[in-house]
C-alpha cells in the first residue's frame, strides 16, 4: 500500500508536531497515571473513572497515530509566490458579489474556514491553484454558481 503525501506548510507543520509532542508527552502520561490510579480502586465493573480514563486513552492513542502518519508523510510547501501564481502557502485576496476577501491556501490538515484558511482540496481551493493574478474562477456552491476575481496573490 502506497503512502499518501499530505502537503502542508511549515507554520501547520510545526503546529501538528507541538500536538503531537504535548500528546505524548503531557496528556498521555496524565491519562495513564489516572488509568492506573482507577484500576487500583477496585471492582473494575463499577468503575467510570476507570472507563473514562480508558475511553480517553483509546482517543488519545488514535489522535496520535493520526497526528504521526500525517507528519511521517509531510511534504512542507514552502511559502511564495511561485511565478505569481496561486499555490499552496500563498494568500489570496479575491473580490465576490462587489465584497473582499483574503483568504489563505493550506493543506488539509490545517484548513480552518473561520480563519480563512482553506485547503487546496477544497472547491474553492481547487478552482484557485494555478491561477494567476486578474483570473476569474467560478465555484459550483450550494446557492449555485460564485464567481470569484483574483485581484493579488502574496
Amino acid at each position: 500500500m502506497r503512502k499518501r503525501q499530505v502537503q502542508i506548510t511549515k507554520k501547520g507543520f510545526e503546529t501538528l508536531k507541538t500536538e503531537l509532542h504535548e500528546l505524548k508527552e503531557v496528556k498521555r502520561p496524565k491519562v495513564v497515571d489516572r488509568l492506573s490510579h482507577a484500576r487500583s480502586q477496585g471492582d473494575l465493573s463499577e468503575n467510570s473513572d476507570y472507563h473514562n480514563a480508558r475511553d480517553e486513552l483509546d482517543f488519545l492513542d488514535g489522535r496520535i497515530s493520526e497526528l504521526e502518519n500525517v507528519t511521517n508523510n509531510a511534504v512542507v510547501i514552502k511559502t511564495k509566490c511561485n511565478g505569481g501564481e496561486v499555490g499552496v502557502g500563498t494568500s489570496v485576496q479575491l473580490v465576490v458579489n462587489g465584497n473582499e476577501h483574503v483568504f489563505h491556501i493550506v493543506g488539509e490538515w490545517e484548513a480552518d474556514p473561520a480563519e480563512k484558511k482553506i485547503s487546496h482540496t477544497s472547491p474553492l481551493g481547487q478552482a484557485l491553484i494555478g491561477r494567476k493574478q486578474g483570473d476569474e474562477v467560478e465555484v459550483e456552491a450550494p446557492a449555485g454558481k460564485i464567481i470569484y476575481k483574483i485581484l493579488k496573490i502574496n
